[in-house]
């Protein structure tokens, strides 16, 4: 099939709207349509399908990888089972997250207890639904993407390839360390996403960057990890990059990769970027990286020499007021976009 990068995207059902098939890409994308543990505000579900609306718009040169469309991404359906299941205990995890909020115990009554319990055991479904998809992937010899979906998305791909390398080190930027052993009674919460990664002996370094919202329980877990997870906060960045300009971000990058190993996954969370940027996130927080920043550093470490063997994007999620402000989804599919450049 003949295609043109420079023409006008015309939608076919596959990101960027490329003309590729699942056996002729290099990388292939797990949309995952799940926000039920969102402890602030629903709507990333929606997220893999506002991106993929957004993509075919986009303008495909990029100034260190100008074909990519060549290359081959594809975009795997978005589930309609999860779509359902998701529909149907969001608004119960909700419910038990009111209850919380009244100081109450969530032992005290037995049927939100029930509620919880079930929702623990869908998302480790999900998270096996997402380990048996990457795994496919990854014997097929191509590089995988999780399409978020809240941050708990990605733990089965997470999985998936610690079994595959003996070690892998994570580069997260997010506001925040989601370091908590399991937030509002949910073991598979968005808010602990990075603490059952590390539950993976072959995950040996986690450095986190833009953190800026954050627990006296995530701080204590880091600083007793020893070197295992360090943490880059968006006011020291701001202060040595921009205010007292101690660093320049080229050498503070530097000082952020150094740790990892020569495997890399990359945790994006859109609200690691400045919240200008991703203003209906699921927990959006001021301050954060300018895009350019974050895609520098995806940069130094590809220039590096490291590989990055898989990544997710999460937290992306519509305007719930304006249905046709597409902002939050164009910067998403930008940020898919460079990802894609960076790992092909």
């Amino acid at each position: 099939m003949s295609f043109n990068p420079s023409d006008i995207g015309i939608p076919n059902g596959n990101i960027f709207a490329f003309p590729t098939t699942y056996e002729e890409a290099q990388i292939t994308i797990i949309p995952v349509p799940w926000d039920v543990t969102t402890s602030y505000a629903a709507g990333t579900s929606k997220g893999p399908q506002a991106i993929l609306d957004a993509s075919p718009q986009l303008d495909f040169y990029h100034r260190h990888q100008a074909q990519l469309w060549e290359t081959g991404v594809y975009m795997l359906p978005i589930s309609e089972e999860w779509q359902r299941i998701n529909a149907q205990l969001r608004p119960q995890a909700a419910q038990i997250i009111d209850f919380l909020e009244t100081g109450k115990s969530i032992a005290e009554k037995k049927d939100l207890y029930q509620l919880q319990s079930n929702i623990n055991e869908q998302s480790e479904r999900l998270r096996k639904w997402v380990y048996e998809e990457a795994e496919k992937i990854i014997a097929d010899q191509k590089i995988p993407i999780v399409l978020g979906g809240e941050h708990s998305s990605p733990l089965g791909l997470i999985d998936a390839l610690a079994e595959h390398y003996d070690e892998i080190g994570i580069l997260q930027i997010d506001a925040h360390a989601d370091l908590r052993s399991s937030y509002e009674g949910f073991t598979h919460s968005h808010a602990s996403i990075m603490y059952n990664a590390l539950m993976n002996i072959n995950i040996t370094h986690l450095v986190s960057v833009g953190i800026r919202d954050i627990c006296q329980e995530e701080v204590d877990f880091a600083t007793q990890s020893g070197n295992r997870v360090q943490l880059f906060y968006d006011w020291d960045i701001k202060q040595q990059v921009h205010y007292l300009r101690s660093k320049t971000w080229d050498s503070l990058c530097a000082e952020i990769i150094t740790p990892l190993p020569e495997k890399v996954y990359l945790s994006f969370d859109i609200d690691g970027l400045h919240s200008s940027l991703c203003p209906h996130t699921g927990t959006p927080v001021p301050g954060g990286l300018t895009f350019y920043e974050a895609m520098y550093l995806i940069q130094k470490v590809v220039e590096s020499g490291r590989k990055i063997v898989g990544a997710d994007l999460c937290e992306v999620a519509p305007n719930p007021y304006h249905p046709a402000d597409e902002w939050d989804a164009n910067v998403g599919a930008r940020v898919l976009f460079e990802l894609c450049c960076w790992m092909s």
